[in-house]
C-alpha cells in the first residue's frame, strides 16, 4: 500500500495512493498508522468493494504519515561523502567501510506536505537533503542483517534540511551534527509498504537493496538524481548497527542518509554557489511514486 495521513472534512483519515492523483478514504476509525498496518488484511479487501470514496489529493490537507518516536540519520552512499569532502578539500574517511553511522535528529522537527516555516537564522545557507526513510515496525535487539529486513514497515521520501554555515561551524567541535540539523525534516506525504516493492528488490547476503530512482527538483529544474540501490551499507546493516546492544521500537524512523548530487553542499563546488531562498519550491520523486512538495517560508 501507498498510505497517506490526512485532513478531510474536519477528520483526520488514513488513505490508500491509486495513482494519478487519487486517494481512496480509509476512514478516521484508526488510531495511528501501526493500527491500519495490523488490519491490512481488512483494509485489502475493503479495496476491492465497491462502495469507495476516492478524493482528489489536491483537495486535501496531506500530513506526515505518523510521528516518529525517534529519528536517526545515516550516511550510507559513498558518492555523496566522498564528493562533499573532495570539495571542501578533504580526503575521504577510511573508516566509512568498518561500519555504518548515524546521528540523532529532532523527532519533534518533523513535518509533512505544504510550507515549511523555518526561522531567519537558518537561511543564511540553507540547504535540502535527498533521501529515502524507513519506518521500524517492530521491536528488536541486536538484530542480525540477513533477519532486518522483517523490521520494516515501509518507505517513505525524506528532506534533511540543514544550515551548512552552523552545521561546519559545529563540527570543528568534532561533535554533532548539531543546531545545523535539528530545525525541520520532512517525510512523506506516503508510507509505502515493502510489498509495493517486490520488483525493485536486489537480494544481497547484507540484505535487499532497491531500485528505485530519486531526483529532486528546485523550481522545476532537476537539481538531483540517483538510485537507491547506490547505499554503500543496506538498510539491513544500518539497522543491524543501531539495535547494536540497543532497542528499536515500532515508530522509529531512520533516514539513508543523502544520495550522489542530493544537496547543494555536493553540488556547489562542481556548479555555481546555491542555497535554498524563501519561496523555493522543493519536490521530490522517486519510482514508487512518491512525491514531496515544500515552498520554504520564513518564521
Amino acid at each position: 500500500m501507498k498510505i497517506a495521513k490526512y485532513k478531510y472534512k474536519d477528520n483526520v483519515s488514513f488513505g490508500h495512493y491509486a495513482g494519478s492523483g487519487k486517494i481512496i478514504d480509509l476512514g478516521s476509525s484508526f488510531i495511528d498508522i501501526f493500527d491500519l498496518l495490523e488490519n491490512i488484511k481488512k483494509v485489502d479487501t475493503f479495496l476491492k468493494s465497491d462502495n469507495l470514496l476516492i478524493l482528489d489529493i489536491n483537495s486535501l490537507e496531506l500530513l506526515p504519515p505518523l510521528k516518529p518516536r525517534s529519528l536517526r540519520d545515516a550516511y550510507a552512499f559513498r558518492q555523496h561523502v566522498e564528493t562533499s569532502r573532495k570539495n571542501r578539500g578533504l580526503e575521504m574517511i577510511k573508516e566509512f567501510d568498518d561500519f555504518p553511522v548515524y546521528y540523532y535528529s529532532n523527532a519533534d522537527a518533523v513535518m509533512g506536505p505544504g510550507n515549511i516555516n523555518i526561522d531567519n537564522v537558518f537561511m543564511n545557507k540553507l540547504d535540502f537533503e535527498l533521501e529515502v526513510a524507513i519506518l521500524i515496525g517492530k521491536e528488536g535487539i541486536n538484530i542480525d542483517c540477513k533477519e532486518a529486513d522483517n523490521y520494516i514497515a515501509g518507505f517513505m521520501i525524506m528532506n534533511d534540511f540543514s544550515a551548512r554555515d552552523l552545521q561546519m561551524a559545529e563540527m570543528k567541535l568534532n561533535l554533532g551534527p548539531a543546531k545545523g540539523k535539528d530545525f525541520a525534516t520532512t517525510i512523506g506525504p506516503f508510507l509505502v509498504t515493502p510489498d509495493e516493492l517486490k520488483n525493485q528488490i536486489i537480494p544481497t547476503e547484507s540484505g535487499d537493496k532497491l531500485s528505485l530512482k530519486m531526483e529532486c527538483f528546485i523550481n522545476s529544474k532537476k537539481i538531483s538524481e540517483d538510485n537507491l540501490k547506490n547505499m554503500s551499507w543496506t538498510f539491513s546493516q544500518i539497522i543491524e548497527r543501531v539495535s547494536m546492544g540497543t532497542r528499536i521500537f515500532p515508530g522509529d524512523v531512520i533516514g539513508s542518509g543523502t544520495c550522489a548530487t542530493g544537496c547543494f553542499l555536493e553540488l556547489n563546488q562542481t556548479n555555481e554557489t546555491q542555497w535554498l531562498k524563501k519561496e523555493d519550491i522543493i519536490e521530490k520523486e522517486d519510482e514508487v511514486p512518491q512525491f514531496i512538495e515544500k515552498k520554504i517560508k520564513s518564521a
